[in-house]
């Protein structure tokens, strides 16, 4: 069971480092997809508007209301995530899943910056905030390809 010591150790200063600190924050003014996500435990809530070119992420905007650890898995995302295919965000996002419910290793590069979520594997109830940025990423990425 966890302690109220390992969750203050959780907000580690690189966590909050990266919280207040999110690449891509806001919204594009012409977004080819947007896509809305709430974490119905917490609350917390990403919008991820992105625009396709080539099968890839070309313009990409967040609007992140989230826990901190919502938010720096945010910023971890945003840090790698122009240039990204579908396939590439569907990996990170799996693999990040399975780090945190299964004990899977980090995410292979681009994406090794969530390492830093490690200690949240203890936090279940953190899990679906950390996945947030992932999972709307992901789905604007199926519907822009579908759209298309």
């Amino acid at each position: 069971m966890s302690t109220e010591t390992d969750l203050v150790n959780l907000y580690s200063g690189r966590i909050l480092a990266l919280a207040a600190d999110i690449p891509h924050l806001g919204r594009l003014p012409a977004p080819e997809v947007s896509i809305r996500k709430r974490s119905p435990l917490c609350g917390s809530t990403i919008t991820v508007d992105l625009v396709l070119q080539d099968g890839r992420i070309a313009e990409f905007a967040q609007d992140v209301k989230a826990c901190a650890l919502g938010q720096a898995s945010a910023a971890v995302l945003g840090q790698v995530v122009i240039g990204r295919s579908r396939a590439e965000i569907d990996r990170a996002r799996a693999e990040l899943h399975a780090m945190l419910k299964q004990g899977g290793d980090v995410p292979a590069a681009p994406f090794e910056g969530f390492e830093v979520l490690l200690p949240a594997r203890e936090f279940k109830n953190r899990h679906a905030s950390i996945m947030l940025a992932l999972d709307a990423t992901a789905e604007a990425c199926a519907e822009a390809e579908a759209a298309a």
